[in-house]
């Protein structure tokens, strides 16, 4: 069985700099991640943002990594943040409460079995003015339309 493969790439600007990662995360490759984001913190890197996009797996040991960096840079009185992870990654740090490790909230959400995907675009939020004092309700509109 062939072990897992993943690239790091580092990529410095001044006081950022951007961790590329490509591949799986798991058991075999947790050290890998935890090392280059660990010697951010050493070199004196203020923020460090990590791309996920190209991540194919990831595991606890890699969210372990993830948690463990951004504890040393909290410490040190800098950031780290994510960046992109693929939906299955993401729905795994929303339900360990590591969310607060993502740049941008999670925007994954489970397909509606009331709306299917192609009907949600559709989807327009307005207020009603009906004495709904602020309150929106979704209006199943087509695309273009008032």
């Amino acid at each position: 069985m062939p072990l897992p493969q993943l690239n790091v790439h580092r990529h410095d600007h001044t006081t950022r700099t951007l961790i590329v990662l490509a591949g799986e995360i798991d058991l075999a490759t947790a050290p890998l991640v935890h090392a280059a984001l660990a010697a951010c913190v050493h070199d004196g890197v203020r923020t460090t943002d990590v791309d996920l996009t190209a991540v194919t797996f990831c595991d606890a040991s890699g969210i372990n990594a993830f948690l463990t960096a951004s504890r040393l840079a909290t410490d040190a009185g800098m950031t780290l943040r994510l960046h992109g992870p693929p939906p299955a990654m993401a729905r795994i740090i929303e339900l360990t409460g590591s969310a607060f490790l993502l740049h941008e909230p999670l925007t994954v959400r489970t397909p509606s079995r009331r709306f299917p995907a192609a009907t949600r675009s559709a989807v327009r939020v307005r207020a009603t003015g009906r004495g709904d004092h602020g309150l929106h309700r979704a209006c199943l509109r087509r695309p273009g339309t008032a």
